[in-house]
């Protein structure tokens, strides 16, 4: 018998995004540089050699995010102990969209993701780093 799948990706990403707060890329840019904010890159790292990173950006793959931010893991990076704001984005936001919305089940705040992530940040003409 085939699996019945209950719960859609996209139900799950709608809901997340009803809990988070949005970021449109054109606006996201001011926050590039600035010492109070960590820009975090989900994509996986094929995704980033092919389409180029955030300048600045800190990376980290969706499959270790919940083990790098829970400071308990052996994986945690002390990045996610600092008191910033973190920036989700990832190639079109929807894995940002369930990052953000998990990180901050987690208690890791405040968060944030970009809205339609970093297709959205290119097609604005943003700076991207190759």
């Amino acid at each position: 018998m085939p699996q019945e799948i209950k719960r859609s990706v996209k139900s799950m990403v709608m809901a997340a995004k009803s809990e988070i707060e949005e970021i449109p890329a054109k606006d996201a840019i001011a926050l590039v540089g600035r010492p109070d904010v960590v820009l975090v890159d989900i994509r996986d790292p094929r995704e980033l050699s092919r389409d180029g990173k955030v300048p600045g950006a800190f990376h980290c793959t969706r499959g270790m995010l919940e083990f790098w931010i829970d400071p308990a893991s052996p994986y945690h990076k002390p990045v996610f102990a600092e008191d910033k704001k973190f920036v989700f984005f990832c190639a079109g936001g929807w894995r940002s969209a369930l990052s953000a919305k998990t990180a901050q089940d987690m208690g890791l705040e405040p968060v944030m993701h970009i809205t339609g992530g970093f297709s959205a940040w290119k097609k604005a003409g943003l700076p991207v780093e190759e």
